[in-house]
């Protein structure tokens, strides 16, 4: 069963081209007990709880260590390739990556640091893959050519003729040399196998002393390109190597053979395996499934089985029987792997409209047309003419949709603000004056005002270039634009401030505007005199209509001692009122120096010279 699943952040940009998993225990290193050699998919359900660093290498050149015990990126190891990785394997000793690239470098990398320790020319081609001795001194490299490397001095220690194509996989098959004559090397008399792309013959190589032959001792032949192979590794002489190799056709082929030194003819499969469903029930047929990854167990009797769809794979351990040379295993894989799709489908949903509901459409405000609902087949048929029908004109289908806006009307008989829109929009986008006349030259605000509100934001700058050119005629049409113009001023103005080329737009109308407002003042001055002179002429021609009144007085009734007494009170009351006028002068006075004062004291003009301070008062 699937126990984890990681997607790197990148795995668009940067997809995983290979992985490897980091000796057990991972840090510290643990002690030397056997090869480590890279663990596959297929065994993840077998291996120890300590495996726990996985290196993923990335077609960007980058490698992520990912812990799946944490469930998360430990690090990241950048800056030693700058195309895609082709192969990461783990030292088995140390916390040592090596990696291989299209750059055609090898890099050795310390995990720790998250640095490049060495970096050197691997080929001169692409290095597709690589393989650690099992001593750990050795590191074996391949593009088309193989090289064997000595660790420590970065030199290459063998060469090997290799294949036509690209190298794919790249093992060692015994641990112990077979020759005891040469106990201090621990590399020579060790065999490998390595496999190529579009090459149907897995090849065995014999590290044998400097000088001799660098050709391959045997090889294995299978039916297709091998995809992946796996192997038991053979222990002492008598022990033979057992090997599965999955091939590009779906079928795994397993090899059994002592490694005892040159054989002439390639040799074939013991036993071959095959998965195929049952042909019964609708697909008479039986199909082939496809094996995609095959690996031993740790008792080296049972394999195990990843086949099916790379999506959804299946995982199965099946013990060998290799006295019969080929096995077909029947499995009913269509159970597991169909996709509900008939699931997908009844997720969309139609809506259920209403019949007298009235569904606005994008477009032109102020246009409706009613959504149809979903019809079946049966009425679909009924739609059809009849031989004698005659077909709708565009005009009654048009008048079906209910867009002619110049028909609708309210109560009043007024056409509506929205669409008044319409037609101003319409106006503007067509340059047709009948109807720009019609809209601009009404004379209700809230007409004016709705319609502003209503008008799509693209036609403001139109707009206000018509109303420019207006004002600039008749000034009877003049005050009837500068209505429009503040209403669009007052309800667009955050529009018109984001606009980055606003002052060449409404250049006329400010010249226009300054113009204008220039001339006002005269203008009122003007205004002023001609009023007076106006009422002047208007009084004078009253004064002429009036008749005149007789102004002589009809009866004067004298009195001596009233004139007197009334000389004397007056006399009184002057005096008074000159001397409270006096004493009110004389407060003024006080109360202005003191006023000075103060002011002197606050703006820090006390010493000023007594000539400024005339001018000042």
């Amino acid at each position: 069963r699937l126990q984890h699943e990681y997607v790197p952040s990148a795995h668009l940009s940067a997809a995983c081209t290979c992985l490897a998993w980091a000796p057990p225990g991972g840090r510290p290193p643990p002690s030397k007990d056997g090869p480590q050699r890279k663990k596959r998919k297929s065994e993840v359900g077998e291996v120890n709880t300590q495996l726990d660093i996985l290196a993923i290498g990335t077609a960007v050149g980058s490698i992520l260590l990912y812990s799946t015990v944490k469930g998360e990126l430990q690090s990241k190891l950048e800056g030693g390739h700058d195309s895609r990785v082709n192969c990461v394997r783990w030292h088995q000793d140390n916390c040592c990556l090596y990696s291989c690239s299209e750059d055609k470098h090898i890099v050795e990398w310390n995990t720790q640091t998250c640095k490049v320790k060495c970096k050197w020319k691997g080929d001169n081609s692409n290095v597709t893959s690589l393989c650690i001795s099992p001593d750990g001194k050795m590191l074996l490299s391949a593009g088309r050519t193989i090289k064997l490397w000595d660790l420590e001095t970065k030199e290459v220690y063998r060469h090997f003729t290799g294949h036509a194509t690209s190298v794919s996989s790249l093992m060692f098959t015994t641990v112990k040399p077979t020759n005891e004559n040469n106990p201090s090397d621990g590399i020579t008399g060790l065999y490998f196998l390595s496999g190529a792309i579009h090459d149907r013959l897995l090849s065995v190589w014999y590290i044998r002393s400097e000088g001799k032959e660098k050709n391959a001792v045997m090889a294995f032949s299978v039916t297709d390109e091998p995809t992946f192979v796996d192997l038991t590794i053979s222990e002492g002489k008598e022990e033979p190597v057992k090997l599965a190799v999955v091939c590009r056709d779906g079928q795994v082929h397993l090899f059994e053979h002592i490694l005892n030194g040159y054989c002439k003819k390639p040799l074939t499969s013991n036993c071959t395996i095959q998965i195929a469903t049952p042909g019964d029930g609708e697909d008479s047929t039986p199909k082939p499934v496809p094996i995609l990854a095959a690996a031993f167990c740790a008792d080296k009797q049972s394999l195990l089985l990843v086949y099916g769809n790379t999506l959804q794979p299946i995982i199965e351990k099946v013990s060998l029987n290799t006295t019969e040379s080929h096995i077909c295993l029947i499995r009913d894989v269509q159970k597991v792997l169909s996709l509900k799709t008939d699931v997908a489908v009844t997720k969309v949903k139609t809506p259920v409209v209403n019949s007298e509901s009235k569904v606005l459409v994008p477009g032109i405000p102020g246009h409706s047309a009613t959504v149809k609902t979903p019809s079946s087949g049966k009425e679909k048929k009924k739609t059809k003419r009849k031989p004698g029908e005659t077909q709708e004109s565009i005009e009654e289908r048009l008048g079906a949709l209910d867009i002619d806006v110049t028909e609708v009307k309210t109560p009043g008989g007024l056409p509506q603000t929205d669409s008044f829109a319409v037609l101003l929009v319409q106006g503007l986008e067509s340059n047709d004056a009948e109807i720009l006349n019609r809209v601009l030259n009404t004379k209700k605000e809230t007409v004016i005002k709705n319609t502003v509100a209503r008008m799509p934001i693209h036609a403001v700058i139109p707009l206000l270039h018509e109303l420019t050119k207006r004002l600039q005629g008749n000034p009877y049409s003049a005050s009837l634009m500068v209505r429009w113009l503040k209403s669009v001023f007052s309800l667009h103005a955050s529009y018109l401030s984001t606009l980055p080329d606003l002052i060449p737009q409404l250049g006329m109308l400010y010249q226009l505007m300054e113009s204008r407002v220039k001339t006002l003042q005269k203008l009122s001055r003007l205004h002023g005199r001609l009023f007076i002179l106006a009422s002047q002429v208007a009084a004078s021609e009253a004064g002429q209509d009036v008749t005149e009144v007789n102004q002589t007085a009809k009866l004067v009734y004298e009195d001596e001692s009233s004139e007197e007494e009334g000389s004397d009170d007056e006399m009184i009351a002057d005096k008074e009122s000159e001397e409270n006028w006096d004493e009110d002068e004389e407060k003024e006075e006080q109360s202005d120096e003191q006023e000075m004062a103060v002011e002197k004291e606050v703006n820090g003009d006390s010493d000023l010279e007594p000539e400024n301070e005339s001018e000042e008062e």
